[in-house]
């Protein structure tokens, strides 16, 4: 009982957490600043309204039925899968909708509500009027590439497993980072020198190479490439976080809260890790950034996300092998300079608006 009301109490304790770390002056004069910088905000809104069209990739773009009504009887294609004999059809075979017959008995028998974009990423087109790559029509409105798959549909999931990828790549190494930062500045001595010794070492090898290497001797999955990423992403904050640090351990409430008898965590989450995540939380969107292009040069170059996987790499792949088809290499070009150029304009606002020399 006492766990199933810590977990109902969490969203109440952390909005005290946060409303008590806004509370301070100098952080809630930053939001007021950030709030001032209209490219800023404006590149925010747009990455977010990114972020919730891409969530919704499955319902703006699929080869199944949004909602099926046959013989008097409603089915939801997207989230179930639905046998041939279950509208007419022979084998116990999952349903193709595309099938012909299939659209004419659910078209005599009821009615089907499509997503805008009758494809999905995986899907293939068998009736294009053009030999693949296809250039855009009406149908397809960014075009096929060489696999007659459409472009849009695997940009909008594409677009979707790479921002989740990057902005989980970002919290884990942002949580190891400002962990490792953290006890180094705070503990000092032995600890923080040899921490920095081996982020020395940890720096210094070819982080490229060994996760082509990696790439190449794993099985690549999306947890793979994930983990592999966050053991070369986190020593990016360390340094900014221990600076911090030990500037703040030595302020006058930090030396009091110890002489009372607090403890260590206590005095590093509540008294020192606060202060130091102001200026730390700013190189988010840099990290966030600098991994998407990790996994988009992985992807381009054969050694990221396992064949047949939406990808932007992939799509810029496609473009160098068919120079004939441009509109592959322009669409895959276009969405990775939007996307960085938000993420740059967010963490160049945050950076402004949290100096500590205002």
């Amino acid at each position: 009982m006492n766990f199933v009301r810590s977990i109902i109490q969490l969203p109440l304790v952390l909005r005290g957490a946060f409303l008590r770390w806004y509370s301070v002056p100098h952080r809630k004069a930053g939001f007021v600043r950030f709030s001032k910088n209209a490219r800023g905000v404006w590149s925010l809104r747009i990455f977010l309204i990114l972020i919730a069209v891409s969530l919704f990739a499955n319902f703006l773009a699929n080869d199944r039925p949004l909602l099926l009504s046959y013989k008097g009887e409603l089915y939801y294609p997207i989230f179930n899968n639905y046998p041939e004999t279950t509208f007419g059809g022979t084998f116990l075979t999952p349903s193709d909708y595309s099938d012909p017959f299939l659209r004419e008995q659910i078209a005599k028998y009821g009615f089907a509500l499509w997503a805008p974009i009758r494809y999905s990423f995986d899907s293939h087109s068998l009736d294009l009027t053009s030999p693949a790559p296809s250039a855009p029509d009406i149908r397809h409105w960014l075009g096929t590439d060489d696999q007659a798959r459409d472009v849009l549909a695997r940009l909008l999931y594409g677009l979707r497993l790479s921002l989740l990828f990057g902005l989980t790549l970002a919290v884990f190494a942002s949580l190891i980072g400002i962990s490792a930062g953290l006890l180094q500045g705070y503990f000092a001595g032995a600890l923080d020198l040899w921490g920095q010794r081996f982020i020395e070492l940890w720096n210094a090898m070819p982080q490229l190479y060994i996760l082509i290497i990696l790439a190449s001797v794993i099985t690549p999955s999306v947890g793979w490439l994930l983990v592999i990423m966050v053991l070369f992403s986190w020593t990016s904050l360390v340094g900014l976080v221990r600076a911090e640090v030990l500037r703040v351990r030595n302020f006058d409430y930090v030396i009091a809260a110890r002489a009372l008898g607090a403890s260590h965590g206590r005095v590093m989450l509540r008294h020192v890790l606060p202060n130091a995540l102001v200026s730390t939380f700013t190189f988010v969107p840099f990290i966030a950034a600098g991994s998407l292009v990790t996994l988009t040069g992985l992807d381009f170059l054969g050694f990221g996300l396992p064949p047949g996987s939406p990808s932007i790499g992939e799509l810029l792949a496609q473009g160098k092998n068919n120079l004939q088809a441009p509109w592959l290499g322009l669409v895959g070009f276009f969405v990775m300079a939007l996307m960085l150029s938000l993420m740059v304009f967010i963490g160049e606002a945050l950076r402004d608006a949290f100096d500590p020399r205002r």
